[in-house]
């Protein structure tokens, strides 16, 4: 265990086995860090937060604090992160807003500088935010989707798996798996075609998927045009 000097750690809070912690650290009373993860300098992780194995912290991360939500009203909730999770610089994370609830970020998850994630949301495994996306409170995103920078997510809206959210959108709806979405509002634009082939989906696979995106996105013009073209009067 490496802990620099000028960090301020709660004689309470759990550190197991090879966790390092930098200049300037303030580490809570109910704070619990797994074997092997590194905290950068100046970050500060408070709250009931439990981070996991060989995870990440940047510099100037503030984890598991308060909610910003007008009914809390400090009651105990949580906020846990799963192992080999990357976060990086300022990130903000808040725990629930709901007594005993929890904020959660899955495994091998990557948030990189300036993100925010809102008190209650539920990230999946392999989650990509780039710079300065938000997510609003109550959201949830699935295993392995890929959310932009400069996003904003509105509350309780749903990112399925896989799905990729291009840069600088305002999502108010549910992304279904899959799926590229863009735009303010976004709209879906097609599927993840490059996701899919790096995950080592087959080309069938991506057929069967493309086919009923396109009857619901193409204009009813280009249906008509193709559905004639088949011999079928419209």
């Amino acid at each position: 265990m490496n802990i620099h000097p000028t960090a301020i750690i709660h004689p309470k809070a759990e550190l197991a086995e090879g966790v390092s912690v930098g200049p300037y650290v303030v580490v809570g009373e109910h704070v619990r860090l797994g074997i092997g993860t590194i905290v950068g300098p100046h970050a500060v992780i408070e709250g009931w937060t439990s981070i996991g194995q060989y995870c990440d912290i940047g510099v100037g991360a503030v984890l598991g604090g308060p909610p910003q939500d007008l009914k809390y009203r400090g009651q105990r909730s949580f906020l846990h992160v799963g192992d080999h999770t990357c976060i990086r610089e300022y990130v903000t994370v808040h725990r629930s807003a709901e007594e005993d609830g929890a904020t959660s970020i899955g495994a091998h998850d990557f948030l990189m500088a300036y993100t925010h994630v809102a008190h209650d949301c539920r990230l999946g495994d392999y989650v990509i935010m780039v710079n300065y996306a938000g997510l609003s409170g109550y959201v949830e995103v699935e295993d392995r989707a890929f959310i932009s920078g400069h996003n904003a997510v509105h509350q309780f809206v749903r990112i399925g798996y896989l799905a990729m959210v291009s840069g600088a959108s305002r999502v108010v709806k549910d992304i279904p798996p899959f799926m590229v979405a863009e735009g303010n509002p976004t709209r879906i634009r097609g599927l993840n075609v490059v996701g899919m082939r790096r995950l080592g989906l087959t080309t069938q696979v991506r057929g069967n998927c493309a086919a009923p995106i396109a009857c619901s996105i193409a204009p009813v013009s280009i249906l008509r045009k193709r559905w004639m073209a088949c011999g079928r009067r419209v």
